[in-house]
């Protein structure tokens, strides 16, 4: 069986000598001499659409990518162009800028993206359809302008049907029983009688503030100024929603194409502007600007309800209610990193590898309260370490224990406590815990997996240690 390379994507000066998408690529070499044949890799089409769609997020919050034929962009413009001054400079702006990188575009804005995709593949007239007139532009147009399938388009061909305008009249019932439900939609969705819904690429977030720059900024004060004047804004609407900030992005889009970004966490909610800023400020030296800013972006794609605390004037002991304590928290891990930071709280559980849980903020809060009734220790191991034990009597104490390569002699004891297994959870031994110190005056939680004697096997570990 032979096999044949065939042309999927033809450049203009190609085209020029005849060459033709499905054309085999032997022929096309015959028509056009030193033509350059490179290979189409699968998902590359839509790996450079993502990457443009990424691009124009400068543009316009919500981009998305023409699914149909997968070879352009729709985007939704409104309340955008009076950022460029206009319609008309907002166009100009993004076709020159991707000219510059190569591209040949075409635009076009409608009140529908399907009135806007027909006009700026078949128009022949302004790409600025003015509010409500899009069913007029796309009167003079050929059917393909609707997004319709090939079986569709040869029927209304063999109809006679090659303008819009010629069948655009027809009762909706004729046109429903010839073409098809899929047909009336896309034609409605032209007209603006049925909504056409938009996946971006990048979901907005409630929370989100633009700063376009009327000129590159690539100055660390200028920085400074542009992040306090998002912060501003954000903050202002959180905090007339009794929301506050737990994780901030900030997006920097240069002129030269590429995106900088930097982004904080908090400890607790909070729509301090102030305290906010001065965790960007840890960040700042992180933003390259190269040849300059041309746009900030700063969104909150994670926000809590913020929590006031009640003032006691009678006590100066607030906790971890004590809003410095928090900043201070929020500061440090903007140094070092949030990992480093741990807070955990009691959970219903007795197993002590299950009895704690990892508080997500500083202000959660737990339905039980810590067991005192028997010590902890004060570092509890991940996973308990097998041991090496000597014990003269069942279920005494051991003498000494070698762990990590080393012997430690007890010379006080405690114990023992059985903490069942949770058999709700899972199967196994139970284990018999003891509290141990050694003549250095270590201390140690150890404990037995199981029974001494018998065919039951039982194994030591150590688990801990006190201060």
């Amino acid at each position: 069986m032979k096999r044949f390379i065939q042309i999927t994507a033809v450049s203009p000066i190609a085209q020029d000598f005849g060459v033709e998408v499905g054309m085999r690529a032997a022929d096309a070499k015959a028509i056009c001499p030193g033509l350059e044949v490179l290979d189409d890799k699968p998902g590359r089409q839509r790996k450079l659409l993502q990457g443009l769609g990424e691009w124009c997020v400068r543009y316009s919050p919500i981009v998305a990518i023409d699914e149909f034929g997968m070879n352009g962009l729709l985007m939704d413009v409104s309340g955008c162009c009076h950022l460029w001054g206009g319609e008309r400079n907002y166009l100009k702006e993004i076709v020159s800028r991707l000219k510059s990188k190569g591209y040949t575009v075409r635009l076009a804005i409608a009140d529908t993206p399907g009135a806007a995709w027909a006009v700026s593949r078949f128009g022949k007239i302004t790409p600025l359809i003015p509010p409500g007139e899009q069913v007029d532009a796309l009167l003079g147009l050929i059917p393909d302008a609707l997004r319709l399938q090939d079986n569709v388009l040869a029927k209304l061909r063999k109809l006679g049907f090659y303008q819009i305008k010629s069948f655009i009249g027809m009762p909706r019932s004729v046109l429903r029983r010839r073409f098809g439900e899929d047909f009336l939609l896309r034609l409605a969705q032209a007209i603006g009688t049925e909504n056409e819904v938009l996946m971006p690429l990048k979901v907005p977030v409630p929370f989100s503030e633009r700063l376009a720059c009327l000129e590159p900024i690539r100055t660390r004060n200028a920085i400074e100024i542009a992040i306090n004047k998002l912060l501003d804004q954000l903050c202002r609407r959180m905090q007339t929603e009794g929301k506050g900030l737990r994780t901030g992005l900030l997006t920097c889009y240069r002129i030269d194409g590429k995106i900088v970004k930097v982004d904080i966490g908090t400890s607790g909610a909070s729509h301090s502007a102030g305290h906010l800023f001065k965790l960007f400020q840890l960040k700042i030296d992180q933003i390259r600007p190269a040849l300059g800013i041309e746009l900030f972006v700063l969104d909150a794609p994670k926000v809590d309800d913020v929590q006031v605390p009640q003032e006691e004037m009678w006590t100066s002991t607030p906790g971890l209610d004590d809003q410095g304590l928090i900043r201070l928290l929020d500061r440090v891990a903007g140094k070092v990193g949030p990992q480093v930071i741990h807070r955990y709280l009691p959970a219903t559980k007795y197993w002590p590898e299950r009895s704690v849980l990892r508080a997500v903020s500083v202000t959660d809060k737990s339905q039980v309260s810590w067991r005192t009734s028997k010590p902890r220790p004060t570092e509890l191991l991940k996973n308990p370490v097998p041991i090496e034990v000597m014990a003269i009597i069942p279920d005494h104490p051991p003498k000494f224990f070698i762990y990590k390569g080393v012997r430690h002699i007890i010379a006080k004891a405690d114990g023992p406590e059985r903490i069942e297994r949770e058999w709700w959870l899972d199967q196994g031994e139970h284990r018999d815990y003891y509290q141990v110190e050694d003549e250095q005056g270590g201390r140690y939680w150890l404990f037995r997996s199981g029974h001494y004697g018998g065919e039951q096997t039982y194994k030591w570990f150590i688990h801990g240690f006190f201060a």
